[in-house]
């Protein structure tokens, strides 16, 4: 049987690096970044077409993508972008692709709060959803009222996901083990603040994180779940593990929770990096620290899975 037209702007053999927060990843045998969801739509029903395995990402926070790269299409979708804010009922409805960050000010501006604590997430609202991503004591689950998706196995249209129906916990949700892929998100936010108010709390935890995270290097964010009630960081730092290296890869001397790429580092030797971490947490506190981060593609497994 003859393949399918290639949708337009699909291209082949992208340096998955240039698309994750880490810096690091092979190439994508085929790449999209379809920037609406009629786009998204037909680039899945073309990758099911041609029998090709569909991966996902947003911004590229929380992935550790192969130096070998990835088979099949990797659908970006970092240009879904777009949200619409109701000040008077603090309803949200935000694209998948929207930033996190840029959706927490629209919102402080609007006089919306529950979003305050995302500020200095680097990830889209697709991700945070899938993730239950949270920092600054808020999470996702808090304000997130559903989600449209779409299953690539069935073919179907979009349709709607309750967030109750989405079996949240700390960094997880449903969605985490099942192919959906999230259009865009709709969350109930708290209105009728003084936007000064929220812009405040806003930037207050973002100066909270900028000043106690390696912001100015490549990373993924937090590299480990916090073993409650015990803090990954602390666990770390306890050990003096601070600044240990493999190749470019290193536990960042600002916040033991975050592995660094300092300037050449390998998707490999990060993964070697996030295995010997947890080899020594294991020996010296008995503790088994599961990452935050996704690993994509084919590695040596060293590594323990999340």
């Amino acid at each position: 049987m003859a393949g399918a037209a290639v949708p337009l702007g699909l291209r082949r053999a992208i340096a998955l690096a240039d698309f994750t927060t880490w810096k690091v990843g092979g190439p994508a045998q085929w790449f999209g970044e379809p920037d609406s969801v009629e786009q998204v739509m037909a680039l899945i029903q073309w990758a099911s077409h041609e029998g090709l395995e569909l991966r996902v990402i947003g911004a590229g926070s929380n992935l550790l993508v192969s130096d070998a790269g990835l088979e099949g299409l990797t659908l970006c979708q970092r240009r879904l972008q777009g949200a619409v804010l109701d000040g008077t009922s603090g309803l949200v409805e935000a694209q998948a692709g929207e930033p996190i960050p840029t959706l927490a000010r629209r919102a402080a501006r609007a006089g919306l709060s529950g979003l305050e604590w995302s500020v200095g997430i680097p990830g889209t609202v697709g991700g945070a959803v899938v993730m239950n991503a949270g920092a600054q004591g808020g999470c996702v689950a808090d304000s997130l009222v559903s989600v449209t998706v779409v299953d690539p196995a069935r073919g179907t249209e979009p349709f709607v996901v309750e967030a109750a129906d989405l079996a949240f916990a700390y960094r997880h949700s449903r969605l985490q083990q099942e192919p959906l892929v999230v259009l865009s998100a709709r969350f109930q936010l708290e209105p009728g603040h003084y936007p000064a108010r929220v812009g405040e709390r806003t930037s207050a935890n973002l100066h909270s994180r900028t000043s106690t995270q390696p912001y100015q290097q490549p990373s993924c964010g937090s590299v480990f779940r916090n073993p409650e009630p015990r803090k990954a960081g602390q666990l770390i730092e306890a050990l003096g593990l601070k600044g240990l290296s493999i190749g470019g890869a290193q536990v960042s001397p600002l916040h033991a929770n975050f592995i660094v790429n300092t300037g050449g580092a390998t998707a490999a030797q990060i993964d070697q990096l996030i295995a010997e971490v947890q080899r020594r947490v294991v020996a010296a506190h008995g503790i088994v620290l599961h990452p935050e981060v996704q690993r994509l593609g084919r590695f040596e497994g060293l590594a323990l899975a999340a």
